[in-house]
């Protein structure tokens, strides 16, 4: 069976693993909150440095959630996200 799209890649890994898609989903979730983080720093004009210092992070430790090299915990998104203007919010699925 060939594999057209990410979604399809996503069932099928589902489909053998449940914990790998949880990893997945996760990790998607995190990924939208960070690049929704970036779009909105962005929008307004503020650098990273700017950013960072705003929120007593350095600078390197913004870049690398950025970049998704690293996964912030929830108190440093709630700080990064605090001069953004933005809110994190708990939903029902």
């Amino acid at each position: 069976r060939k594999m057209k799209t990410w979604e399809d890649y996503k069932n099928h890994v589902k489909s053998i693993d449940a914990e790998s898609g949880r990893n997945i989903e996760e990790i998607e979730e995190i990924a939208a909150i960070v690049s929704s983080m970036i779009e909105r720093r962005t929008a307004l004009g503020i650098s990273q440095r700017t950013l960072a210092e705003s929120c007593g992070l350095p600078q390197s430790s913004v870049a690398r959630i950025e970049s998704f090299k690293t996964t912030p915990k929830i108190d440093t998104l709630v700080k990064l996200m605090h001069p953004l203007g933005l809110k994190l919010q708990v939903a029902a699925l």
